[in-house]
C-alpha cells in the first residue's frame, strides 16, 4: 500500500514490526475475549506482524492495519480485512477490529470501518463482512453506525456462534 488511508482523524497503515510493543500496551481482556483469543506474548506479536508484512508483500488474503490517530503516529487499534475467512462467499472479506481501551468510546472504530470498507472496494471486494459474538454490543453498534445490516447468524466450525452484519461495496 503505497498511502495510508485517512479521513483527517483516523488513518490507516499496514501495521509493522515496530507496533509491538504498543499493542501489547494496549492489549485488554476486551481485545483477548473478543478479537485475539488469547494473551499476547512479545514473541507471539512479533510472530504475527512477522506474517502480516509477509502478506502485503506477497499479496496475500490478509490485509493488517494499525488505526492510528494523532496524524499516523498513535496506534489506537487494529483492523483487518481477510478475503479468506470462514463464512464467506466469492467476492466478501471479512472485517475484524479492535481499539486500544483508551481509545475507545470516540467513534474511531466506525471511521477505521469505513476507511477499510473504501479500501477494499478500491481492490474489487463486492461486499464486507462483520461476524461477531451476539454478546460483543460495542462490535454490533460499531457495524450499525458504519451500514452494516443484518445478514444472519452462523456457527463456525468450533461451535461459536455469530451474527455476521453485511455491507454491500459500490
Amino acid at each position: 500500500m503505497e498511502t495510508p488511508l485517512s479521513d483527517g482523524t483516523v488513518t490507516l497503515s499496514p501495521l509493522e514490526p515496530d507496533d509491538g510493543p504498543a499493542h501489547l500496551a494496549g492489549e485488554d481482556e476486551q481485545l483477548i475475549r473478543w478479537l485475539s483469543g488469547g494473551p499476547g506474548t512479545p514473541e507471539g506479536v512479533a510472530a504475527y506482524l512477522r506474517h502480516c508484512a509477509a502478506q502485503w508483500a506477497e499479496g496475500g488474503s490478509l490485509r493488517a492495519f494499525g488505526i492510528r490517530v494523532d496524524g499516523g503516529r498513535t496506534l489506537a487499534g487494529t483492523i483487518d480485512l481477510r478475503s479468506e475467512a470462514e463464512g464467506l462467499t466469492r467476492g466478501q472479506v471479512n472485517v475484524a477490529y479492535g481499539l486500544y481501551p483508551a481509545w475507545r468510546g470516540r467513534g474511531l472504530a466506525t471511521r477505521a470501518v469505513l476507511l477499510v470498507c473504501r479500501y477494499a472496494a478500491d481492490v474489487g471486494a463486492r461486499a464486507a463482512v462483520i461476524q461477531v459474538e451476539p454478546g460483543n454490543a460495542a462490535s454490533v453498534a460499531v457495524a450499525r453506525r458504519a451500514g452494516f445490516t443484518p445478514g444472519g447468524q452462523r456457527f463456525a466450525d468450533d461451535g461459536a456462534l455469530f451474527d455476521r452484519y453485511v455491507r454491500e461495496l459500490s
